[in-house]
């Protein structure tokens, strides 16, 4: 075999490498490369002018370091507890009688099968993509239509994180947030109604009413369960609540590690964007401390109050970054909010109006794609971050109003 050949086949070799990822070849330098360049350039001159080049560095670096101890950590804390507790119910029945007792309710309200309950309370004690193995498994998908399987990327985002959202929250100030918790959760759920039901009209013309979910969409692999059962760990109850307990700790450190670049990066960028400087004997100084910034999305905030008032009614505008962060992170987000609730910033209304779209979104931006890959919808993709994000929207909307009304009431 000559070298021209061998080297052909390495070539076809890296092809299908890329391929098999769902990866694209470019060249080296493209477009991109530029706008990279340019954004980088841009954001660095923005923060290096108005703070100064050693400052910015300072800020940068002490506000990621004071994020990682004192809120990631926290955050993990509360995956691992959360990750615990899942695993428990999940070995000993709880979560399969919390799923007959929820779905009668989802056809009416959602549209799905009584199935997709199983799929909310997953997602719920985990994250967005914990739909996905879910869903490919036969015993389960056999009950969707087609229509209604594309639905499941925006189904599991609506439920995704929902623990651990609101384990942080409940422990800020010794539970001080809890009607926001309370208030913002039914909010959500009535914003994630609103993103399937948008996405499944779409769905519905796209693929049509009749059209079942193929083998294709599916992990043959997968063992089926007799219906009314379930697996179980062996060993003695004891020995089997051990073990759930233990496995589901190390999957809540393993969701608590994953969500640290997230919180280190999209808060810290937030939170420069949002804060202010320091403020020494009533004058505005920076000093290089964690958490200063140049304030310019609450300056935009001032600006846009018009509009924003009758929507959201937030009365601190500083708050607007936190459901722009929850786009991407929403761990990043509660982050966010803890530092401002605990700096006086964020009062009930606003961290329930907070809340209802931040576990709305629940990061959608950074896990609609490869879900809607790994369920092979991609072509649902684009439609499906649209209805969702007009989802959260309106979960913000009705949080406002519906905080603003109770509390008039009692």
């Amino acid at each position: 075999m000559d070298n021209k050949t061998i080297q052909s086949k390495k070539t076809n070799n890296v092809v299908d490498d890329y391929q098999n990822n769902s990866c694209e070849i470019r060249k080296e330098i493209s477009k991109g490369t530029y706008l990279c360049l340019l954004f980088v350039v841009a954001l660095g001159t923005y923060f290096g002018v108005v703070m100064g080049v050693g400052t910015m560095f300072s800020v940068i670096m002490k506000t990621a370091h004071d994020l990682l101890l004192n809120t990631a950590f926290y955050i993990m804390g509360v995956a691992v507890l959360a990750g615990a507790l899942s695993s428990v119910f999940s070995e000993f029945g709880v979560t399969a009688l919390i799923n007959k007792i929820i779905s009668p309710i989802m056809k009416p309200i959602f549209g799905l099968p009584g199935a997709s309950a199983l799929g909310a309370i997953t997602c719920y004690f985990s994250d967005n993509p914990a739909i996905v193995p879910i869903s490919k498994d036969p015993a389960y998908a056999k009950y969707f239509k087609k229509y209604q399987w594309a639905t499941m990327v925006n189904f599991g985002t609506t439920f995704g994180m929902g623990i651990i959202i609101s384990g942080g929250i409940l422990g800020i100030e010794a539970g001080k947030f809890t009607p926001s918790v309370v208030i913002g959760t039914i909010c959500a759920i009535i914003g994630g109604i609103i993103s399937n039901r948008l996405l499944m009209r779409y769905a519905k013309k796209l693929y049509g009413k009749e059209a079942e979910v193929d083998q294709q969409y599916l992990d043959s692999e997968i063992v089926n369960v007799k219906p009314g059962y379930r697996k179980v760990r062996s060993g003695s109850p004891f020995q089997r609540g051990l073990n759930a307990t233990f496995d589901g700790a190390k999957a809540g450190v393993d969701l608590g590690l994953s969500i640290i670049p997230g919180i280190l990066i999209f808060c810290t960028l937030v939170m420069m964007l949002t804060n202010g400087p320091s403020l020494v004997d009533g004058k505005e100084v920076y000093l290089g401390v964690a958490y200063e910034g140049t304030g310019l999305l609450t300056l935009i905030g001032d600006k846009i109050s018009f509009l924003l008032n009758p929507l959201f009614g937030f009365a601190n505008s500083a708050v607007l970054g936190l459901p722009l962060t929850a786009l991407g992170a929403c761990g990043a987000s509660i982050a966010g909010a803890k530092s401002l609730a605990e700096s006086g910033l964020l009062n009930a209304h606003d961290m329930t109006v907070y809340f209802a779209i931040a576990y709305c979104w629940a990061g959608f931006l950074s896990t609609t794609a490869s879900m809607a890959d790994s369920l092979k919808v991609r072509e649902v993709t684009t439609k499906a971050m649209i209805t969702h994000l007009i989802g959260g929207l309106c979960a913000g909307i009705i949080a406002n109003y519906m905080h603003t009304l109770l509390f008039m009431i009692f």
